[in-house]
């Protein structure tokens, strides 16, 4: 398909803004999905839907918070009929890697009769220095259960290289990209090499979900991120995800970024220095 026009969902989100980055740097035709642009995208109002499809035949869906969250199977069959009903050919869909609710999403959009692709990814590296993972990073303190479960996670450079790849390239159409990073790290792993990189003492504890859930309660996150860490840590942080795909490597030619090369950057950004403390974005994995 040529001369694409791309409607990118949560275009300002932590994969979304680098895909509308790397088609514009393509000059592609793209459209920001977001309530704060013209025509807006709002999941929550589909009376959005049709203005922000207009004139676009590609589409890349991110859902937040969460394919998993309860609802978002139901928005996403109501959105992908609006979408084929106002002429869209292809869909890309970002995906959670052994999350059985996010795979009938993925489902959904497969049978929508249009190309479609999935990238399914793992926790992202920027969990922690753009999401609410940062703030125990400057505070010095850390405490998370499923302290000794193994993650494979990915850099959403890579996710977005990926996505876009997806997006431009009939090559892609019908296929499930999974995508994790080169190496397998737990949480305390990730903490020592944060802490390491800026020479700074971060301290980590292992705590249990309920401990965690009722330390969330008491900063007073939404209850919907509340749900979602819960759920991740129940039932998808068993381990199931402890294994390692060449996915970004099939795709792009090229290794997946390592989370040493990742807190390497981020660190040289300054995000992790305490005076530069702000609340981060909601949760996405």
């Amino acid at each position: 398909m040529k001369n694409r026009k791309i409607l990118v969902i949560g275009g300002k989100g932590k994969t979304g803004r680098k895909v509308v980055e790397r088609l514009n740097n393509r000059s592609i035709d793209v459209r920001i999905g977001s309530r704060t642009e013209e025509p807006a995208f709002d999941w929550e109002n589909p009376g959005t839907w049709v203005g922000a499809l207009a004139d676009i035949d590609t589409v890349y869906i991110t859902y937040q918070p969460d394919l998993a969250v309860p609802g978002a199977l139901n928005t996403i069959k109501e959105f992908t009929s609006v979408a084929v009903a106002n002429g869209i050919k292809k869909m890309v869909i970002l995906s959670g890697r052994g999350e059985k609710e996010a795979q009938l999403c993925e489902q959904v959009v497969m049978n929508a009769g249009v190309d479609w692709t999935v990238v399914r990814c793992d926790w992202f590296n920027q969990n922690f220095s753009e999401s609410f993972f940062l703030d125990p990073i400057l505070a010095g303190q850390v405490a998370l259960p499923r302290a000794e479960t193994q993650i494979p996670f990915i850099d959403t450079d890579d996710i977005a290289d990926v996505v876009v790849e997806s997006l431009l390239h009939d090559k892609h159409n019908g296929k499930i990209h999974e995508l994790t990073g080169p190496r397998l790290l737990t949480f305390k792993d990730v903490v020592k090499e944060i802490s390491k990189a800026i020479g700074r003492d971060i301290r980590f504890n292992s705590i249990s979900i309920d401990e965690y859930v009722e330390m969330l309660r008491a900063i007073e996150v939404p209850e919907n991120y509340i749900w979602l860490i819960n759920y991740l840590f129940t039932h998808v942080l068993d381990g199931r995800n402890a294994t390692i795909t060449d996915g970004v490597e099939k795709v792009l030619g090229r290794k997946a970024k390592d989370f040493s090369e990742y807190v390497k950057e981020t660190a040289l950004s300054g995000v992790w220095n305490p005076i530069n403390q702000g609340k981060g974005e909601g949760v996405k994995v």
